[in-house]
């Protein structure tokens, strides 16, 4: 999906940086032509501030965008994916695993489930970098409890698994 955005923009790379961090915040684009994370409106100016560019040029990105059909119909759609949990899950009891895979392969996040469900572990979330906007994509897992050295083991057993990093608190 990536690329086929990103090939609207070949000419504009500050657009580009906009529509980027559209896509990877999740913020959509209203019928109205602002920018809303869920309902909370955000202004252009805070867009622009973030991405080191002049206004301006989020308010054209956003009007390319509703002029044209395909960007449209993505960025009038666009949702947050709610809140990762990684960074607080220690705070709860958590387990975090941080898995790199070979992004193209059949199979990782079945693999990884089917070894914690062995183990009696339930998965609290599951979030997949995409690998077409992050260069080194990674699978973090947050679990309800840590995760055991042996259930580690299975899980770099998954094909394609390259490695699982334990994430402290």
């Amino acid at each position: 999906m990536w690329k086929s955005v990103a090939e609207k923009f070949e000419e504009a790379p500050a657009k580009l940086k906009v529509a980027r961090l559209l896509i990877e915040n999740g913020l959509r684009i209203g019928e109205n032509g602002k920018i809303y994370c869920g309902d909370v409106e955000i202004p252009d100016t805070k867009i622009a501030r973030v991405l080191d560019v002049d206004r301006r040029v989020v308010r054209e990105t956003i009007k390319y965008i509703m002029s044209d059909e395909v960007l449209r119909k993505v960025f009038t759609r666009l949702k947050p994916a709610g809140a990762l949990l990684r960074d607080v899950a220690a705070l709860f009891g958590y387990g975090v695993l941080e898995i790199r895979a070979d992004p193209s392969a059949i199979g990782i996040i079945a693999g990884v489930a089917q070894a914690l469900a062995k183990a009696g572990i339930s998965i609290r979330q599951i979030h997949a970098e995409d690998p077409d906007l992050n260069p080194d994509p990674k699978l973090i897992v947050i679990t309800e409890r840590a995760v055991p050295g042996e259930v580690i083991q299975e899980i770099l057993k998954v094909p394609n698994v390259k490695s699982v990093t334990i994430i402290q608190g």
